[in-house]
């Protein structure tokens, strides 16, 4: 009887958890939405305005990556500890993309000038 315990637990030792990339879908709406803090219905609602974009299975069944999960913090961070509503959120979410597009670009051209 020891030795059985014995390898139980060698067994749960032997156990690893893969990392996953950032952009891997891997959780369906209920563990986005727990991860999150919000209801997987207010996920719904986000991908109804366009704010999130998950992946779908061939089951079509939602799928977020870590990347979306962290979206979904900043949204909610952003509705409830600034009061911003959805639209101004929307808005938020544009500017960034169009700032993180102009620091693309500002890195590509200095780049072009330090080569010749």
């Amino acid at each position: 009887m020891v030795e059985r315990t014995r390898a139980r637990r060698t067994i749960g030792v032997v156990l690893r958890v893969e990392a996953v990339a950032e952009d891997e879908p891997c959780y369906v709406i209920s563990v986005a939405a727990r991860m999150v803090g919000v209801h997987a219905q207010t996920l719904r609602a986000y991908e109804r305005t366009g704010l999130m974009e998950p992946a779908r299975s061939r089951g079509n069944i939602r799928m977020y990556s870590p990347q979306d999960v962290q979206r979904g913090r900043w949204i909610r961070s952003l509705i409830d500890d600034l009061g911003i509503n959805l639209a101004g959120v929307e808005v938020i979410i544009r500017m960034k993309a169009h700032i993180d597009e102009l620091e693309r670009e500002a890195q590509r051209l200095t780049a072009q000038l330090n080569k010749g």
